[in-house]
């Protein structure tokens, strides 16, 4: 039976529906339950935030990392399930799992053995070093576990079956917050035990996550055998060389990590812009997270459909589906900024927060929400459709010239040469997702990411 135009664009979209829907709302869950997080940490005191933010800062290098090989492991699996070749999606499951698993195994060892040494490193207060590296070295109990979800959960996704991660992580983040209440302030049965309490949580949950994702991956995957082989380790790379492996993911690694570094040069130049200037930029990064995160799913999406219609060698297509993907990032976009600017005040009036600082929180969601089509293009198109064909070097590139010819410069000068406000400061620094996107169309247009990686 031929399918319509009207049939096939129902069908596409259906099927983007079935993949971006869990991802979006897998991460305004770990968003939302962030928040309730950081209310309950709250409560301790500023010695007890400030360590948890220390420890933080070293395990979201590990983060960074992790995600950067899941990338790695969604180009490989979707272009390989594209031709219909499943062996080799499983090959590159078990060696993107291997890789995931020994990075987690250095950062455990280091979080475990010399836990003061970096904490120390951003703090001189002995008593918060010692409180970070005792919250820092609980943690890192679940960086294998974290590894492991990391890369199945691209495997499901690549599969059609994104509801598991997204079912896996309710019940995680579920229990993440009953044992922070319970361990935190000694609540039910278990001991008071503050931040080591928190740490507790994170790893628990972390473990939780895993075992309910490896159970939703058996069960959809057992007709067909594939779960009993994936425990069958092997450094056999199939198809996929150990040059051309670490010629996309070293990339991928290097953008991420610049990424990260200029997040934390951004957090500095608003911390030195003042005390309430920062509070308001802080009382933002929820709405911004949810926002981000609820089209973050247009992303992931982008990546695997792309990837499979290259894996099948079908540019075409690919392209055609690439535009249509385009167009719903930038809609659903434009949709949720005309709401953020008609709710803002609402928003900024929940904190107790003297006016100055609600005012510019609202001039800051204003500028965010004018912004924000860009930076769900950027997604769609950068980290989502480019990757696809394994070309990652052009994306790192775009990212240095973006963050660090672009981004660092114009937030260093308005705010240390001009010395504008917070809200002005947050405009010209954002200008850097306008470059960037433009990079990324001029990128997109000349068709060179469009390739099979074998």
């Amino acid at each position: 039976m031929m399918l319509t135009k009207d049939n096939r664009e129902e069908n596409f979209f259906k099927t983007v529906c079935a993949l971006a829907i869990p991802v979006a709302l897998q991460s305004m869950l770990q968003s939302s339950f962030s928040i309730v997080d950081q209310m309950m940490v709250g409560q301790l005191g500023s010695t007890s935030i400030a360590a948890i933010g220390i420890a933080g800062k070293f395990s979201s290098i590990f983060s960074v990392v992790v995600s950067a090989v899941g990338a790695v492991a969604g180009i490989m699996i979707s272009q390989y399930i594209g031709s219909n070749d499943r062996d080799e999606a499983d090959k590159s499951l078990r060696l993107n799992l291997m890789v995931a698993i020994s990075i987690a195994g250095i950062f455990f060892l280091i979080s475990i053995l010399i836990p003061s040494q970096l904490t120390g490193l951003y703090s001189k207060d002995e008593t918060t070093v010692k409180m970070a590296a005792g919250y820092l070295r609980l943690i890192a109990f679940s960086f294998v576990p974290i590894a492991v979800t990391t890369c199945v959960s691209t495997m499901l996704r690549c599969i059609g079956k994104a509801f598991i991660p997204l079912y896996a992580s309710i019940v995680a983040a579920l229990v993440n917050t009953g044992l922070n209440y319970g361990f935190i302030f000694g609540k039910f049965f278990f001991p008071k035990c503050g931040v080591r309490g928190a740490a507790i949580a994170t790893a628990v949950a972390g473990g939780v996550n895993l075992v309910f994702t490896l159970i939703g991956f058996i069960v959809v995957d057992y007709g067909r055998n594939y779960s009993k082989r994936l425990v069958t380790f092997s450094f056999r790379l199939g198809k996929m060389t150990g040059k051309k492996y670490l010629t996309i993911l070293m990339p991928l690694l290097a953008n991420e990590f610049l990424w990260s570094l200029g997040e934390n040069v951004y957090a500095s130049i608003y911390g030195h812009l003042g005390t309430e200037d920062y509070a308001a930029m802080t009382l933002t990064f929820p709405v911004q997270g949810l926002m981000i995160g609820a089209l973050s799913g247009i992303s992931q999406a982008a990546g695997i459909l792309i990837g499979k219609e290259l894996g099948k060698a079908d540019y075409d297509e690919a392209y055609r589906k690439s535009k249509r993907l385009m167009f719903y990032g930038l809609f659903g976009s434009v949709i949720l900024s005309v709401v953020l600017i008609y709710l803002r005040k609402f928003y900024v009036d929940i904190y107790h927060v003297n006016e100055g600082v609600k005012q510019v929180g609202a001039q800051i969601l204003l500028i965010f929400a004018i912004i924000s089509p860009v930076k769900v293009m950027n997604m769609v198109v950068g980290a989502g459709i480019l990757r696809s064909g394994g070309k990652t070097r052009s994306i790192m590139y775009i990212e240095v010239i973006g963050t660090w010819l672009f981004g660092v410069p114009l937030g260093v000068i308005s705010a240390f040469v001009l010395k504008l406000s917070i809200p002005y400061v947050y405009l010209l620094l954002s200008m850097e997702e306008c470059v960037r996107l433009l990079l990324e169309l001029v990128v997109f247009k000349k068709k060179r990411w469009m390739q099979k990686i074998d």
